[in-house]
């Protein structure tokens, strides 16, 4: 019983102390905690950094190249718009002229067939004023000739006896003098 294990540490007061904490380990540590810290620095300089910085790099280039491939795309979409106005335009302006000569043709055709038209009536309402002046004419050519039978019949029926047609004729060259 005289002998105590070495495992067993004593402080004062009888306590034991955790070993991390116990002022003893500390050189040891220290000398752990650099070693492991320059490994760690070693490897993370020459191992996980560069991967790092080359990813970095890496999306840095593709983001700036599909920048530059949307700048390209924009651009083309740009002129294609670009193109589609002035297709558009053009259209509308070829539009407007075919419109503008068929409003032309369509009023010269109908301007040339009023024509057309107006000379053909013109000729219809001359020979028909003809043709009444020559119906007017006939007309009265007979008037004459109707008034006096016309006369005759009247003074006949008024004195049953027949008229004297040289006596009407004189009234009528007479009464035809007089406006």
């Amino acid at each position: 019983m005289a002998t105590e294990t070495t495992s067993e540490v004593h402080h004062e007061g009888g306590h034991e102390a955790f070993p991390p904490f116990d002022a003893q380990h500390y050189p040891s540590q220290i000398f752990w905690f650099v070693v492991a810290f320059a490994i760690l620095y070693v490897l993370m300089s020459r191992i996980a950094l560069p991967r790092v910085g080359e990813i970095k790099k890496k999306r840095s280039d593709t983001i700036a190249n599909e920048l530059d491939q949307a700048q390209k795309l924009q651009a083309q979409a740009d002129a294609a718009g670009a193109a589609y106005e002035k297709t558009l335009a053009d259209a509308k302006a070829r539009a407007q002229s075919v419109a503008q000569d068929m409003h032309a043709k369509l009023a010269a055709e109908t301007a040339s067939k009023r024509h057309e038209l107006e000379a053909d009536l013109n000729q219809r309402l001359a020979a028909a004023e003809a043709q009444i002046k020559d119906t007017k004419e006939k007309a009265m050519s007979n008037v004459g000739t109707i008034a006096r039978d016309a006369a005759a019949a009247i003074v006949q029926h008024l004195t049953g006896r027949p008229a004297d047609v040289n006596a009407i004729a004189r009234a009528q060259s007479e009464g035809g003098g007089r406006s």
